[in-house]
This record gives structure tokens, sequence and C-alpha cells, in this order.
């Protein structure tokens, strides 16, 4: 059993449904998977700005409309947007540039039909959650909440998101939660480690959300690809959002976001350390 403390470090007003975040000296990037804009919000300074990804950038989508933004990682200092892909309009990849600040935008059906096929998945059921980079090679976390139950990793190899890359799928078991199997939900690398969080919802459907039973938080050897550990967190919250806050030699520190599945326009930001 991980040793961690679990607290609230802030609250922001005016987006809810946080799905993703990437903290940075003292800044927090913050996606919402009901709307298209990136939040930026300055921890110090305690305001927050909104990032516009595409000239017709709208809030509180209706869930039919979204592009279910659930993946955001930071690469080449460039801000990462994945959607989730079980739907034709959550099959694209926003990738912002703060230097700049302008986004580029991408079509990942290709890529997403080349999961699906590696597994024989129906299309309903893929459902990424988070996506690292690491040796050279992309890894997409499925979350296997569908009726297939396909809770594992999509590795494709290359610094280039290609659809002609050789597909490779790892299936990770995660513990039950009350009976009912953890899936993925986000994830993040540090070094040569992987830290993921997954939450146990009572439904066999990616669309709808079922009765949540608890979240936990893992970790994975990055080279193997293999689980170190996982610790239950929480039985009452679903935390979707995970990236590093601080890593000292006796302890490492997380900033997580949870999709309370209200449409109250506020995000909770928790800080979770776990003792190494």
């Amino acid at each position: 059993m991980q040793k961690f403390t679990l607290e609230i470090l802030l609250k922001i007003i005016g987006f809810g449904s946080a799905s993703g975040l990437i903290y940075n000296d003292n800044f927090i990037y913050i996606v919402s998977d009901n709307s298209t804009f990136l939040y930026h919000h300055d921890i110090a300074e305690n305001k927050t700005s909104k990032i516009k990804l595409f000239d017709n950038s709208q809030e509180n989508l209706k869930k039919k409309e979204k592009s279910d933004f659930e993946s955001v990682m930071q690469k080449d200092k460039k801000i990462y947007l994945f959607g989730s892909g079980s739907k034709p309009k959550r099959q694209r990849l926003a990738i912002y540039d703060p230097k700049k600040g302008t986004t580029t935008e991408t079509n990942l059906a290709p890529i997403y039909d080349a999961f699906r096929k590696a597994v024989q998945l129906p299309k309903e059921e893929l459902n990424i959650e988070g996506v690292v980079f690491y040796d050279n090679q992309w890894i997409f976390f499925q979350r296997g909440n569908g009726k297939l139950g396909k809770n594992g990793l999509f590795i494709l190899k290359g610094k280039k998101l290609e659809a002609s890359q050789d597909v490779t799928f790892i299936e990770i078991k995660l513990p039950n939660l009350k009976n009912v199997a953890a899936t993925f939900t986000d994830a993040v690398l540090v070094k040569d480690k992987i830290y993921f969080l997954a939450a146990a919802e009572d439904s066999n459907s990616t669309y709808k959300d079922g009765e949540l039973v608890g979240s936990l938080i893992g970790c994975l050897d990055a080279k193997k690809l293999t689980v170190d550990f996982t610790q239950t967190i929480t039985a009452t919250q679903k935390f979707e959002g995970l990236t590093l806050y601080k890593n000292a030699k006796d302890s490492i520190e997380f900033l997580l976001c949870e999709d309370n599945d209200t449409e109250t326009p506020e995000s909770t930001i928790y800080k979770l350390v776990l003792q190494k």
C-alpha cells in the first residue's frame, strides 16, 4: 500500500467538466471535455484566461456535439489535445503552440481506425483517455469501459503520428473496486515511469456515465509497460486529469482534476502526494 494524502489545492470559476491538465512554473493549462477552449490559470494571480483553439470555439457543448478532449500532453513545448475517438467529432488532435499563439488540427480517424482493427473493437468502444510519448513511441491509454472491457495500451512507434505505423495493443488488467473493474482515465510520464489514473463506473457504455465506485492511481514501468503498483485514492470521485507538480527525494506530488458530471461552471484542482 502506498501512503498518500489528497487535498483541495484551488477552485477555478468559469468552466466545469475538467478532463485534463498540465502544470508548468505556477501555471496550469486545463482542458474541459465539453469545450473547445484551452484554459490557462495563473496560480499566483488567481486569474484564468481562455485560449481559442478554433475560429468557432465554444463552451458547454452538448454531449453529441463535443470534441471530447480527454487527453492533454506537452511535447516540444507544444500542447497536444486528443479527442477520445468514440465518434467522428471526437477524432481530432489540436496542437497549440504557446509561443506563436496558434493551433494546428489533425484528423486522427485513420489512426483510430487502425486501433480498432488491431483488436476488433467496435467504433463506439474506442475511448482514448491519456497519451504519452516515450522512447520514440506514442502510448495511447484506452479506457476499457465498454462491453468488451478492452482496457490497455495502443503503441505507435516513431516520432510522427501516422496510421501506416504498426499498431501494438497491450491489455492491462486493473483491480476491481466494489466488483467493478477500474479503467484508465489519464496518464503522465515522469522519467522512466508512467503514472496513471483509473476510475470504476458501474456501466458498460463509453458514452453514458454509470454509478461511480472509486478512483485509483497507479504506476507503469515505461520500458516494460507493466504495472508497478496501484492505490485506491477515493470511493466517491472520478478523477480524469493528472499532471506532475513536484518530484522530491521522499515524495512525488501531482495535480488532479475531476469530472463532476454537473453543469456547474467550477473546476476543483486537487493535490495528491505519494510517499516514495
